[in-house]
């Protein structure tokens, strides 16, 4: 609350969902958030950070791309997606958005001076495509074999 802009934090944690374990996603995992708060902060630099960030994580000849999607606290918000490099179907690796200016004013900011940019990426799911696991729920099994690879 003391911090005033530009604010720039990393927030780590974990999530739980109410959904049955799948080879794709799991009913907890770790997830990091970030959020970018400063003057004249455009989806432009939301996108350019997040496609930096893409083909570090992944490579300089990812595909990325960017679905319209919604989430309560962005408008606009979007999907990222990267192509799989073996099976080339997309996959979603975290949602994204601008901060909405009601966010912004109840944190006690002036949404007319100030805008930002806000994401959320599962770390299981970066280590699922860095490492080409092909069933997440590896990850948890706590099995050895698997573990030390």
């Amino acid at each position: 609350e003391k911090q005033k802009p530009p604010m720039r934090v990393i927030i780590p944690g974990r999530v739980y969902r109410n959904e049955t374990a799948s080879v794709k996603s799991h009913c907890f995992f770790h997830q990091v958030e970030g959020l970018y708060i400063d003057k004249n902060v455009s989806f432009k630099d939301l996108k350019d950070t997040l496609y930096y960030f893409a083909k570090e994580m992944f490579g300089s000849d990812t595909k990325v791309r960017f679905r319209p999607s919604y989430f309560p606290f962005t408008e606009p918000s979007a999907e990222v997606d990267i192509m799989e490099k073996k099976s080339k179907n997309w996959l979603e690796i975290m949602g994204c958005g601008l901060v909405h200016p009601n966010v912004i004013d109840m944190a006690g900011l002036d949404s007319k001076k100030f805008s930002g940019f806000a994401f959320g990426m599962g770390i299981e799911r970066m280590a699922k495509l860095s490492y080409e696991i092909e069933d997440m729920r590896s990850l948890f099994s706590n099995d050895i074999k698997f573990l030390s690879q």
